[in-house]
């Protein structure tokens, strides 16, 4: 992010969850976008392990896209508004609605509304209008491809806004001296073509799966790092000739605390690629308030020295559409000032017969000042021969060995690296240290590493077949939560005969229970009668029940005799 920064310390391999102020100290910006930056990454990963690498909620999924033919070869495609999310960042396609404005005198006398007349507004983006991609149908490099199928994806990435840009940021109130106080970050997302050719994928009527298949491959291609490099600051030859500027032991031999950053300007092989550096995070930038040539006005030259432009410094002329497209044009020197009328002269016109930059005053033009320089003039620090070698107006990368900038510092590029315009690396100077901040080995020798950014992330959206439709590539998901379901008149009947049914089994268990517990009272109440009946009858019953049964027992017997007898 090219913004005015101390350091940037959120490193998500540390596993922070929180930053906690402490009563009493200073508060610095690093801490504040450290929380910032964890509350964004714990909020994203979330995002992305619930929805997946991409998705939009069903109902409200954002970016559909449909073709639409033109005349003079200049096809154009419309998306469709709503939300989507890649790898757990939010997009939102939906197009603002204008505001109605207050109605002018005449309008008012005659009572007709101010809307009539207005064309009312679309919900949807055009490939050509889109809000970030900056296309222009007379580029030929810009136009949707003529041969179809072909497809049709998501870019998103992320980069920075400074009062430059958005003058809305600054607070008037401060003051037209004071600086501006924070800057935003921008999630840009781009609607852009691509031939099947680039995806491997060969015949006229692939399957969307195959088509998901290859587009994952090749964006996994575009986001993996594969450039590496580190900074160092190492004790200059001749360091003593100024040995009252800083302490004699000091590898970093500059006179302030510095952010430097190293950023890759034209990308491919390291045969191709170019770098620039500021000591400023890239933060240095001048606002253009008009364009005649090589002569550039600018709002204002600079509050200080450290912030100026001198001749001989490099710039980078920018725009809103300059800096989303992310493709380099030459770097330009500064040749001549005039104080008085706030101008400077450079070394060619801004933009090129294709691309013009700086000369449309809605995109906030600015120049953003580079701190290398061409030719052997030596800058404090620098070690004598270090010339940089200029491709474009920018250094070209040199794999292998160190490479130094100034005051000590030194980047160094990883051999076999494949560099990517706007990658870059951050590093603090520190003059209490006397050091460049850098993560080291145990040994203590600086470790190579990815570029700090730009993230890039990528989603498939549509294939384009022409004439023949669009095959929809796009992926939905609905809410987690919902209503709590009602249940159904025969539900309800179910559940009351379950609960008669229970009722019933349980009182046939408790009859059960009591019937058997009364059975057993009886029988005992009877064994007990018995025995009190035999304890009676032993002794003095003996008689009555000789005599009773001699006559009973008689014609008992006699009968008895009779029938058998008889």
């Amino acid at each position: 992010m090219h913004a005015d920064l101390s350091r940037f310390t959120h490193h998500p391999e540390l596993h922070y969850s929180a930053v906690l102020a402490q009563q009493g100290r200073v508060q610095l910006d690093a801490d504040a976008n450290e929380q910032t930056a964890i509350e964004l990454s714990r909020a994203r990963a979330l995002t992305a392990d619930l929805i997946g690498q991409h998705g939009g909620p069903a109902g409200a999924t954002g970016f559909e896209v449909a073709f639409v033919g033109g005349q003079r070869d200049i096809d154009n495609l419309t998306i469709g508004g709503g939300r989507y999310y890649v790898d757990g960042i939010q997009l939102d396609a939906s197009r603002p609605v204008p505001g109605t404005p207050v109605p002018d005198d005449d309008e008012a006398e005659g009572g007709a509304p101010s809307s009539e007349g207005s064309a009312p507004a679309t919900a949807t983006w055009t490939y050509w209008d889109q809000p970030d991609a900056y296309r222009d149908p007379e580029v030929p490099g810009d136009r949707l491809p003529t041969q179809f199928p072909f497809l049709v994806y998501l870019k998103v990435w992320e980069r920075s806004v400074t009062a430059a840009e958005d003058p809305a940021l600054r607070e008037v109130a401060l003051g037209t001296a004071m600086p501006d106080t924070a800057a935003r970050v921008k999630t840009v997302w781009q609607v852009l073509p691509l031939a099947l050719s680039e995806l491997d994928v060969s015949g006229t009527d692939p399957s969307e799966d195959d088509v998901r298949t290859a587009f994952r491959t090749w964006a996994d291609r575009q986001q993996a790092p594969a450039a590496r490099a580190a900074v160092r600051s190492e004790r200059p030859e001749h360091s003593a000739d100024d040995p009252c500027l800083v302490s004699p032991d000091a590898q970093y031999r500059g006179p302030e605390n510095q952010l430097y950053r190293v950023e890759v300007h034209d990308g491919g092989s390291a045969a191709e690629a170019t770098f620039k550096w500021s000591r400023e995070n890239g933060s240095v930038v001048f606002p253009v308030d008009g364009v005649d040539g090589t002569w550039v006005e600018l709002a204002s030259l600079g509050s200080d020295d450290k912030l100026d432009l001198n001749v001989g410094d490099r710039v980078e002329f920018v725009d809103r559409a300059y800096a989303s497209r992310l493709e380099p044009l030459p770097l330009l020197r500064v040749e001549e000032l005039d104080l008085p009328g706030r101008r400077v002269r450079l070394s060619a016109e801004p933009g090129t017969r294709e691309r013009s930059v700086g000369r449309r005053p809605e995109l906030h033009p600015y120049l953003r000042r580079w701190d290398h320089r061409d030719g052997h003039r030596r800058t404090a620090g620098r070690r004598p021969g270090a010339a940089a070698r200029l491709q474009h107006g920018a250094v070209r990368i040199e794999e292998g060995r160190w490479l130094p900038l100034e005051d000590g510092v030194e980047v160094y590029f990883a051999k076999g690296g494949t560099y990517r315009t706007g990658d870059f690396w951050i590093a603090a100077a520190r003059t209490a240290t006397g050091s460049v901040e850098w993560p080291r080995d145990a040994a203590r020798r600086p470790l190579l590493l990815a570029p700090a950014g730009i993230e890039l992330h990528h989603a498939p959206l549509a294939l384009v077949r022409g004439e023949g439709g669009t095959s929809d590539l796009r992926l939905a998901f609905g809410p987690l939560a919902g209503a709590i379901p009602a249940a159904t008149q025969s539900e309800l009947a179910a559940e009351r005969l379950a609960e008669d049914e229970d009722r019933a089994v349980e009182a046939a268990a408790a009859a059960a229970t009591s019937k058997g517990s009364r059975s057993q009272t009886t029988a005992v109440a009877e064994a007990e009668a018995d025995d009190e009946t035999v304890e009676s009858g032993d002794g003095g019953s003996a008689g009555r029940s000789g005599s009773g049964s001699g006559s009973g027992s008689g014609s008992g017997s006699g009968g008895r005799g009779g029938r058998r007898h008889g």
